[in-house]
């Protein structure tokens, strides 16, 4: 028998690694979505990745542009309504991974569900959009160790690959357990800042100054956009906000990519999509609040671009308090979440790889496992992505090139919100059409069909208005444009050359795939 036969044999049998779980029947390899990688996934695992996964720079410091744009209440409502949107998403996509727990899921869903032209390109944009970010997280990662010391950028970014290509070619317990202390880490942080951001309006830092609501009242609730006044400027402000809060919720959706190798998907998928309510209210939303009471809205350290604490809303807030030892502890634990969020974006994309070869997007060779279930030939491939963040190094064409490729992988999520809402639309319409009751299902998410056509037009919504500042009056810059835009006929073309070489077909209602890749639990 071959290593590669090996491979197949033992994902065939993966209780054999859980003995002390109740067995999980594991559907036949490449069919229904299944992949050769095994389930070593604990619930606390997946749990942890579920509340943490995605949170990088864009929560800690992107949230300062955000807010100088639109202001506290511009802020608070921007991130309450993108919010809705992601839960509406998550809901919907952890239904159907509960109940067809694949290798990579998404990809697998939009081919089964849709059209087998939409998963091939869902798989490409969506692996691309997670790729690309490892190098982004890396570059991220340079900058944050620049607030300390010189060090080369250079030396920085290979020290933050190398490690990550170590943790995801480790069996995939060990990424479980790298997410589950970068995550702790980071709630730590969290928990920190909001009782340091209490601490500061209520008068208690070194300054003794009291803030309450005063930045609500003076500069005001609202801010003019780009110096349009009135209620049209306020309006932008919030449209610029709500973009930027889209981008900072990506990532979000990663733990029901899980599902394929946790020890008991129908209880961990299901827990997660219910703890999310908590990490919007909690990360997101009232993150939000607390910086409209701590932060002046025009403060110019805010717009700064320096990419590491000195532009966090929090850092600036606790500079200004007096407090002088937290920045640094603030900027540590940001490197570890830029660190943790390229970490867990390499398994992300490395799980896209093997979708497409069950889905028989791309050559089995790239489904190939070690015994330990790690599909060593997709990590690799994916990880390659990651010397880009070199380019962030360059000036001019290099340095642009860069900032291009992280435009395209932010759209790149948006699309896959509105897909994946999608997919749950038509899964919803077969189950209807083949008269199969929702009462059959491990877990059934709220509100439906209405949650995910709440996602699917919401996330639509965001796609089309991301680039909206080109449409400014003065505003036009073509670069900009095709950087906004061009990810939306990046995801239309490759659907249209799948569909015209291999002749595929809509899915239909009445005979959609209901079955096959589900998992009986004994």
């Amino acid at each position: 028998m071959s290593n590669y036969d090996q491979d197949i044999e033992d994902a065939a049998h993966p209780n054999q690694y859980a003995p002390d779980d109740k067995p999980i029947l594991e559907p036949q390899l490449n069919v229904g979505g299944h992949g050769a990688t095994q389930r070593r996934l604990q619930d606390y695992h997946v749990t942890m990745i579920g509340f943490c996964s995605g949170i990088g720079t864009g929560l800690f410091i992107g949230t300062g542009s955000a807010y100088a744009n639109a202001g506290p209440a511009g802020l608070l409502l921007a991130y309450i309504i993108v919010g809705s949107v992601l839960w509406c998403v998550m809901q919907s996509v952890a239904e159907l991974a509960t109940v067809i727990p694949t290798a990579g899921t998404f990809p697998h869903f939009a081919t089964r569900f849709i059209d087998p032209a939409v998963g091939f390109s869902l798989a490409i944009s969506y692996g691309y959009c997670y790729t690309i970010s490892i190098a982004a997280e890396s570059s991220a990662s340079a900058i944050l160790v620049s607030y300390w010391t010189d060090m080369s950028p250079a030396v920085v970014i290979t020290i933050s690959l190398v490690l990550i290509l170590a943790i995801n070619l480790l069996s995939v317990r060990w990424f479980g357990e790298s997410e589950v202390i970068a995550g702790t880490i980071k709630v730590a942080c969290f928990l920190g800042l909001v009782i340091v951001s209490i601490v500061i309006t209520s008068g208690g830092a070194p300054n003794g100054q009291t803030i309450g609501f005063r930045y609500w009242h003076n500069p005001g609730s609202w801010v003019d956009y780009n110096g349009i006044t009135g209620s049209t400027g306020h309006f932008l402000g919030f449209l610029a906000a709500f973009v930027n809060a889209s981008f900072s919720f990506i990532g979000v959706e990663v733990v029901v990519i899980t599902a394929a190798e946790s020890l008991n998907p129908h209880k961990a998928i299901s827990r997660s999509a219910t703890n999310v309510t908590y990490r919007i209210a909690l990360f997101y939303i009232l993150g939000a609040l607390l910086i409209g009471l701590i932060v002046d809205p025009t403060n110019p350290d805010l717009v700064s671009g320096t990419g590491n604490a000195n532009s966090s809303p929090w850092v600036i807030a606790i500079k200004e308090a007096g407090i002088v030892a937290l920045p640094s502890i603030v900027n540590a634990c940001i490197l570890v979440s830029a660190w943790s969020a390229g970490n867990s974006y390499c398994w992300v994309g490395s799980r896209m790889i093997v979708a497409m070869t069950t889905d028989r997007h791309l050559p089995q060779f790239f489904g190939r496992t070690w015994k330990n279930g790690v599909p060593y030939v997709a990590v690799i491939t994916a990880w390659l992505f990651g010397p880009l963040a070199y380019l962030s190094l360059g000036t001019g064409g290099a340095s642009q090139a860069f900032s291009w490729l992280m435009n395209l992988s932010t759209v790149a999520g948006l699309i896959a919100w509105a897909t994946l809402c999608f997919c749950y639309i038509r899964f919803y319409a077969a189950m209807k059409a083949q008269n199969v009751s929702r009462e059959t299902l491990p877990w059934k998410s709220p509100f439906q069909p209405f949650t995910a056509w709440y996602g699917f037009i919401g996330a639509t919504i965001i796609t089309l208005v991301a680039g909206f500042p080109v449409f400014l009056k003065g505003n036009w810059n073509t670069a900009d444009f095709i950087a906004s835009y061009v990810g939306i006929p990046i995801f239309i073309v490759p659907i249209i050359i799948w569909k015209l070489t291999h002749k595929t077909k809509f899915a239909r209602a009445k005979t959609i795939d209901l079955y096959s890749g589900r998992l009986q639990q004994t």
